[in-house]
C-alpha cells in the first residue's frame, strides 16, 4: 500500500484528466467563437462563465501534467477557430448548447470523481462538478426568463404504492399490448429527444462548412441518424399522448465559411457520440418495457 502524501497519478486519473484537457481545449475555441457572435447579453454572460471554467481546467491540467512529467496532450488552439467567420448558429442555440454542455459536464465529472483517489484530483473534480451545476442552473434560469425553457411532461400524481405482479409489465413487442410509459422511461425519452435535437442542429451546421468531402459525408450521416432517433422517440411519446420538447429555431444559417477546423468538428461529434452511447446505455438499464430496450 502506498502511504505517500502525494502518490503518482493512477491510470484512471490520467485518463480522466487527459480526456478533460482535450474536451476543454476544444470548448475554449468553440465558446470563443460563440462569444464573437452572440448579441443577447444574458446569453453572453452564460457563455462567458463557460469559457472561464474551460480555461481554468486547461490551465490546471497543463500545470499538473508538467509537474508530474506527463506529456501534455495536443489539444486545440486558436489555429482551430476562425473568429471572423460569419454567424453559423442563433443565440438561442448557443444557450441550449451551453445548457447541454453543463449536463454533459455533470455526468463526466461524476464518473471521473468516482474513479479518483488522490486528494488534489478529488478536489479538482468535485469543484468541476459543482461549477457544472452552476453553469447548468444559470443557463436554465436564462431560458426560463426568456420563456424558451421546455419542461418535461406532467403526469398524474401517484396516489398509492403499487407492485408489479406479472411479466406483462415488461411487454412491448410488436404483437402485444404496450402498457403506458412510466416516469423513468418518459424522462429517458424526453432527454434523448432534446439531446439529439442539439446534435442535429450542431452537425447540420458542420456538414455545410466542413472542408473535407469525407468529413461532410460523415456529418450528413450523423444528421440523418439524429433525426431518425428524434422521430422514433417522438412517435413513442405521442402514442402515449405526451408532449415532446418544443420545436425551436434550430436551423443553422446559410453560411458556408467554417468557423472551425475539420479536426475540431470531428472531435466534437465523436465526443458527443461517446456521451450518447453512455446515455442510451443508462436508458436501457432503467427502462423495463421491451420495445424501449
Amino acid at each position: 500500500m502506498n502511504t505517500q502524501s502525494n502518490p503518482g497519478l493512477t491510470s484512471a486519473e490520467i485518463a480522466s484528466l487527459w480526456s478533460n484537457y482535450l474536451s476543454d481545449s476544444m470548448a475554449v475555441q468553440t465558446i470563443s467563437y460563440t462569444l464573437s457572435q452572440v448579441e443577447d447579453e444574458d446569453i453572453r454572460s452564460v457563455l462567458q462563465l463557460a469559457l472561464n471554467l474551460s480555461q481554468q481546467h486547461v490551465q490546471f491540467i497543463q500545470n499538473l501534467f508538467t509537474n508530474e512529467q506527463i506529456a501534455v496532450p495536443n489539444g486545440f488552439s486558436a489555429k482551430d477557430v476562425n473568429l471572423n467567420a460569419p454567424r453559423l448558429y442563433t443565440d438561442d442555440f448557443f444557450l441550449l448548447y451551453i445548457q447541454n454542455l453543463g449536463k454533459l459536464g455533470m455526468t463526466t465529472y461524476t464518473m471521473a470523481l468516482s474513479n479518483a483517489a488522490r486528494s488534489d484530483i478529488v478536489q479538482y473534480f468535485k469543484q468541476n462538478l459543482s461549477t457544472s451545476a452552476d453553469l447548468l442552473d444559470q443557463a436554465t434560469q436564462v431560458k426560463l426568463t426568456k420563456g424558451i425553457f421546455s419542461r418535461a411532461p406532467y403526469i398524474p400524481k401517484p396516489e398509492k404504492v403499487e407492485y408489479i405482479n406479472d411479466q406483462h409489465y415488461l411487454s412491448g413487442g410488436w404483437f402485444s399490448d404496450k402498457r403506458p410509459l412510466n416516469a423513468i422511461e418518459i424522462t429517458n425519452l424526453y432527454y434523448n429527444i432534446e439531446r439529439n435535437r442539439v446534435g442535429t442542429a450542431l452537425i447540420m451546421g458542420f456538414s455545410q462548412v466542413a472542408q473535407s468531402p469525407e468529413v461532410r459525408k460523415y456529418m450528413v450521416r450523423g444528421r440523418d441518424v439524429s433525426e431518425k432517433h428524434v422521430n422514433i422517440f417522438n412517435k413513442i411519446m405521442h402514442n402515449d399522448h405526451l408532449s415532446t420538447p418544443s420545436v425551436w429555431d434550430a436551423q443553422p444559417t446559410d453560411s458556408s465559411e467554417s468557423p472551425f477546423s475539420d479536426k475540431l468538428m470531428m472531435f466534437h461529434i465523436t465526443t458527443m457520440n461517446t456521451a450518447g452511447i453512455g446515455q442510451y446505455g443508462a436508458a436501457i438499464g432503467s427502462s423495463q418495457r421491451t420495445d424501449l430496450n
